[in-house]
């Protein structure tokens, strides 16, 4: 078995210099940052982006109440695994809705 190595939450392994630069990179104003080699991030280019697929959100256990008929409809698409399509069908109508707010806004 590999070498467990333990960190303590809040150590750094920064050495003042390079926090005083850090300091002073973070003081510069956004005018000072040359962009030439980096593209402008445009909508054009937001427009095609998709989540990362890696990504994959913390699930929290909750008690939920729903109507019997969603609950067989749900079920009668396979018992196992109705939960998970409860939550990819609230999934897209909350991105669906997120997609609309940022239209309006």
């Amino acid at each position: 078995m590999g070498k467990i190595v333990r960190r303590v939450w809040g150590e750094s392994r920064l050495t003042e210099e390079r926090k005083r630069e850090l300091a002073e990179l973070a003081k510069r104003p956004d005018s000072e940052i040359d962009f030439s080699d980096i593209p402008e991030a445009t909508e054009e280019f937001w427009k095609n982006a998709v989540r990362n697929p890696f990504y994959k959100p913390v699930k929290k256990q909750v008690t939920v109440r729903i109507d019997a008929d969603i609950l067989a409809w749900l079920r009668q698409q396979g018992n196992e695994g109705y939960q998970s399509r409860l939550n990819a069908t609230l999934r897209k109508v909350m991105l669906e809705d997120l997609q609309e707010k940022r239209k309006r806004a």
